[in-house]
């Protein structure tokens, strides 16, 4: 996962605004007790903090694996 298809992944299932939030502010016990933001700046990988946040939020498995990819036919996003 691409740090763009993070980004991606967290607005489609937090919403932009309160994304924002989450990952600025929840503490992942995961990452050493760090905010997503703060991990992502130390250098774990963005898909270790996605999946760190889906746990933390109760993201049912069916949405965790391939967020933050294009669709195919969405330009939005840099689909085909």
């Amino acid at each position: 996962m691409k740090l763009s298809e993070f980004q991606i992944a967290v607005d489609a299932e937090f919403g932009v605004g309160y994304g924002g939030v989450v990952v600025n502010d929840l503490v992942l016990a995961k990452l050493g007790g760090r905010t997503a933001r703060e991990a992502l700046a130390a250098g774990v990988r963005p898909r270790e903090v996605w999946l760190a946040l889906c746990d933390a939020t109760d993201v049912p498995e069916e949405r965790r694996h391939g967020a933050g990819r294009p669709v195919p036919g969405d330009s939005r996003h840099g689909g085909r």
